[in-house]
């Protein structure tokens, strides 16, 4: 015999030489990690379930909507709605266009009106020589047409400023003559037989 003391006697006593109170305090706080981590992953594992379920449910509705968009679309609406919003901006174009040409033609106006009053203000209430003028001429002829009124002769014009056409009224006869005047004849000739008409 090898040994002299029993074997089961010898494992006994190393058994009882080992200290393994440590290792089991170990390995339990090893499991209770294990534990709380397994709870925590199936707490996350749930948690991505739940927006798992979220997300897709929110792509269903997209989809849906989506399918319903393209469902709707008309294409030939769509084109329809471009060309007709690139006339609409064409002629807005245009007419911006338009007001600026007008806006520089009365601006060009305004400038023109601007010299006028100048030259007015410049002239006085009176006007310059050449108005004075035409003012004392139409004077003048104004009092020979109220001179001739009153003598029973209404001189008419032929819209070009020349008067060819006299109207005699002769009250005490009750007669009316209308006379042609011609540049042919004098100034004298017709004064001679208007006093005569008016004899």
């Amino acid at each position: 015999m090898l040994l002299d003391e029993d074997p089961a006697t010898l494992i006994h006593h190393t058994i009882g030489n080992f200290n393994i109170q440590p290792d089991k305090l170990a390995l339990g706080r090893i499991n209770e990690s294990l534990s709380t981590l397994q709870q925590a992953r199936e707490l996350r594992v749930r948690e991505a379930e739940s927006a798992l379920k979220k997300l897709a449910r929110n792509f269903s509705t997209l989809q849906s909507h989506h399918g319903e968009t393209v469902a709707s679309h008309n294409a030939a609406d769509h084109a329809s709605q471009i060309l007709s919003l690139d006339t609409q901006k064409f002629r807005i174009a245009k007419t911006a266009s338009d007001l600026e040409i007008e806006g520089e033609r009365l601006e060009q106006e305004l400038e023109g009106l601007k010299g006028k009053l100048q030259e007015l203000e410049m002239q006085g209430v009176e006007g310059g020589e050449d108005e004075r003028g035409k003012r004392e001429l139409e004077d003048e002829t104004l009092l020979k047409l109220k001179v001739y009124r009153s003598l029973g002769i209404d001189i008419e014009s032929d819209g070009a400023g020349n008067y060819n056409k006299a109207v005699i009224r002769n009250d005490k006869k009750g007669d009316v003559h209308v006379v042609n005047i011609d540049p042919k004849f004098s100034r004298f000739f017709y004064a001679n037989y208007f006093w005569q008409t008016m004899a």
